[in-house]
Formats: structure tokens, sequence, C-alpha cells
């Protein structure tokens, strides 16, 4: 007698092609994709190669809109931002060899950095490591300069004004450092720049810093020379800058000014910044411009670096209501860096698979992730790299290869597309995630048609999100709350 527990055949049959079609729609489910418009990509590479930069009137004429900003409040304020195309003509004929001379600049901003921080760890300050003199010539300070002066400066600029009465410069953003500084009169070696170098004598707020003040002890690197305070900033690309280290009047347009900001008036200034008047330190120490006029927040969105558009660089505007927020770290051996709360990423819809806590800062302050305004490609530490490109490599097996690029290992010739269908790409944090356009990570390195996975590892403990992935996204800090907000499409 057969048992009541065996199920029927036709229900035996119907269950196996219900588990056939499962098991097959688990294995063949469809990905998450977005275009990518290859055309348009290729079009805009090759307009910055014969772009003719806007004038500077009408850039000063686009701040006379910014909103007041009273130093005694929390008011918001905002000025322009460009990227560096769109004021400088590049020297390059073909659209590869500008690629690889941002990525040869960009490799020595991220050793910079990397640098910065291993000292930090170490606890080993700069000045331990080239004792300086009581009395010293600025000349005295000076540190070599690696080739590739003639490469230009950083991506992004913004435009201040200096003194009193307030003249106009163009300034490298720059969040991965604190010190802000501008070339001065007289010049024992200042590098080309677009503005006329400034002449502290000009201005009726220029004042020189006293050797025994806040300000002078807190630079890293220092001496005195007739009672007034020098600094040195060295990058780790072999850059620097070297001068006295004085207050002024810093001016935002027409919209209101600053008074005694402590900046460096260099005299002596090397390396990658050609084009600009100096650097704008954005970074979290104590002598950034960001804390000494205690913003409570700032943010910028970088537009596309072959763009001729610009945005906006805001102070004290919070986070929209739309942003994807992440939490704001710090690290208590270096103050400077801006570390946020990266988890994992995703690609075509599907979790990458990483080892918990990857991302982590450790008790040493290794580890961790910053996101800097001023490198380009973001770097990984190299098994999430790995991951993280081998996933997107699996979703895209059918576009046609092509050779590395520079620091570039996986691309492809898309020269016969004119738009394509690409796995998506997202950054997590924690339960949120921020969707990346997909000309953020697959962009063209030559005029031809070869775009390249715009990532890339690193030996570092430290990982970078840069400004590719932060194009066309406005990046908030919200220092009040230790937020960092992501907002798509908010240039």
């Amino acid at each position: 007698m057969a048992s009541s527990s065996k199920f029927p055949v036709s229900f035996l049959f119907f269950f196996s092609l219900s588990f056939l079609f499962t098991s097959t729609l688990s294995r063949h489910s469809p990905q998450a994709t977005t275009t990518l418009d290859v055309s348009s990509s290729l079009e805009q590479a090759q307009h910055i190669l014969s772009f003719d930069p806007q004038s500077l009137t009408s850039f000063v004429q686009a701040q006379s809109a910014a909103p007041f900003f009273n130093s005694s409040s929390s008011s918001v304020f905002s000025i322009p931002l460009h990227s560096r195309g769109s004021l400088r003509k590049t020297h390059h004929t073909d659209y590869k060899s500008l690629v690889l001379s941002r990525l040869d600049r960009d490799s020595s901003r991220v050793d910079s950095l990397t640098t910065k921080l291993q000292l930090a760890l170490n606890g080993v300050k700069k000045s331990e490591l080239r004792p300086l003199p009581t009395e010293i010539r600025p000349e005295a300070l000076s540190t070599p300069v690696i080739s590739g002066t003639s490469q230009g400066s950083g991506e992004y600029f913004s435009r201040i004004g200096v003194g009193n009465p307030s003249k106009q410069f163009y300034m490298v953003l720059d969040t991965g450092s604190d010190i802000t500084w501008i070339q001065c009169e007289p010049c024992s070696d200042c590098y080309q720049q677009s503005d006329p170098i400034f002449n502290p004598s000009g201005s009726s707020t220029y004042s020189p810093v006293s050797c025994g003040s806040r300000q002078c002890s807190s630079l890293e690197v220092s001496a005195c020379r007739s009672g007034k305070c020098l600094y040195q900033v060295s990058y780790g690309d072999g850059s620097y800058t070297v001068g006295e280290f004085v207050t002024e009047t810093v001016s935002f347009g027409n919209s209101g000014n600053i008074n005694g900001v402590a900046l460096g008036c260099g005299h002596d200034n090397e390396g990658l910044f050609v084009g600009a008047a100096g650097l704008l330190g954005l970074g979290g120490g104590p002598l950034s411009l960001t804390s000494q006029i205690k913003a409570t927040s700032f943010s910028y969105c970088l537009v596309n670096r072959d763009s001729a558009s610009s945005s906006t660089l805001d102070f004290n505007s919070g986070l929209t209501s739309d942003s994807v927020t992440a939490p704001l770290l710090r690290n208590q051996k270096i103050d400077t860096f801006y570390y946020v709360g990266l988890t994992g990423f995703s690609v075509g819809g599907q979790p990458v698979q990483l080892p918990t806590g990857l991302f982590d800062m450790d008790a040493s302050g290794k580890g961790g992730v910053i996101v800097d305004c001023g490198t380009a490609v973001t770097r990984l530490q190299t098994q999430a790299y790995n991951a993280l490109r081998d996933a997107f490599v699996k979703l895209t097996h059918d576009l046609p290869t092509a050779s590395g690029v520079a620091l570039f290992d996986t691309c492809y010739d898309l020269s016969s597309r004119t738009s394509v269908r690409v796995p998506t790409v997202a950054f997590h944090f924690g339960g949120q995630s921020l969707d990346l356009p997909a000309k953020n990570y697959l962009i063209p390195v030559d005029s031809s048609g070869v775009f390249c996975f715009a990532f890339a590892p690193t030996s570092s403990s430290l990982s970078i999100i840069g400004n590719v992935q932060q194009q066309g996204t406005r990046v908030s800090f919200d220092l009040a709350n230790n937020k960092v907000g992501f907002s798509p499409r908010k240039c």
C-alpha cells in the first residue's frame, strides 16, 4: 500500500520546474545599469583643448551677486568655483597627453597626502626633519622641486580678495591642507600666475604675525626674523612656499570681508601651482580658513574638469534635505583631513563582498577614508579596489577591452559606440547609498574613444574619494554636527 505522505508525480514535476526557473532567474537576474553618453564625453574632451578661457571681467561680475556675509554672524555666502581648464588654456595639443599630465599631478598629490599622514602617525613634525635657525632668510628654507612645474596647478580654483583695498586673486581650492597663502612682493622666487603678484605695501590691513603669537606656534614649521614669524609649507610632491606669516583682510567678491585672517605671504614659492596666486586652505586644522572664520559648514560642487561652466563654494549653508549623509570622522593624529564613514560599494545593484570594517580607522590612526577635492582619481586599499574592479569587469564582458593607461588597469574601446549601457556603481555609507553617474567612473583617456574605470589601488592604508567621483555632486561638510552630505545634481 502506497504511503499517503508521497506527493503526486504531477506535483513533483511542477515543483522541479519551479525550482529550475527560480535557480536560473537568480543566476541571470537583470543587473542595474545606467547609460554612458560616449559622444558627449568625447566632444567635451576635444572642446577643452581649444577652449579660450573666459575673461576675468565676467568672473568678477559673477561674484557681485554673492549673498552678503558678515564676519560676526553665520550668514550664508558663496563664491564662484571653476575647473582649472576653464581658466587657463592648456598647452596640450592632444587629449591623451593632457590626461597623462593630470594623472602625473594626481600621483604627486596622493604622495603628498600620504606623506603628511605618515609623518603625523609617526609623531614627526617637519620642523624636526629640517631644523630652522633663529635668524634665517626665506631662501634658506627652500626644498628641491621635482620636474613637471609646467604641468599647471590644482584642478579647481576660486577667487577671493586680499588686502585693503581688496585685490582679486585666483586661489587653488584645497581640503587637504590648512594654511592659506599667496605669492607676495618682493619675490625671491615666484612662479607664473594669472593675476599681478600681491604687494603688501599697497594694503592698509597687512600686519606681520609676532613670533610669540598663537598663530605662529600653531605652524608645523616656523622661524623668527626681527620678531616676525616666518612660515614654510612643503607638499610631498616637492612643491613648497616660504615667507612671512601675516594677518590680512580677506573678501568674497562684493559680499563682505573678514579682518585678521592669518595667511602666508610667500616670497619663495615653487611647484605645481602655476596659474594660481596661492592656495585656499579648507582643512580641519586651527589655521584653516574654515576654522578661522568659525564656519559651521561649507560645501562645494565640482563641475566636470573639461567643462567651461562654474559652480560655487558656499559657507554656512548646511545640508540640503535630499543629501545622502555619512558620519564625518576625525583622526586624533591629524586634524586636517575629513574622514567619512564609507562602508562599501555595489555594482549593478549588487553589494561588493568586502571584509567587515575594511575601511575603519584603527586606534593608531591608520586606515579610514578621506574626502579630498584636490585628488582626482579615487584611491582604494588594494583589496577593496580589486573586489570593486572585478565586480565591474564581470558585468562588462560584452564591452571591447583596451590596454591599460597609466594608473588605470581596466579600459574599454568604445570608439564604435555613441552611448553604452554599463552597470551602476554606488558608494555605501551605512544604510544609505550614493549612485554615481556613469561619467564619474568611466572617463575618456584619449580622443579616439578609449574609456577607463576611474579608480586606482593604493598601497597606503588611507583611501581617498577623489574629485572625479565627486563631479556634479554638492559635497557638504556639516562641521557643527559631524556629517558629510552628498547631493547629486546640485551644482
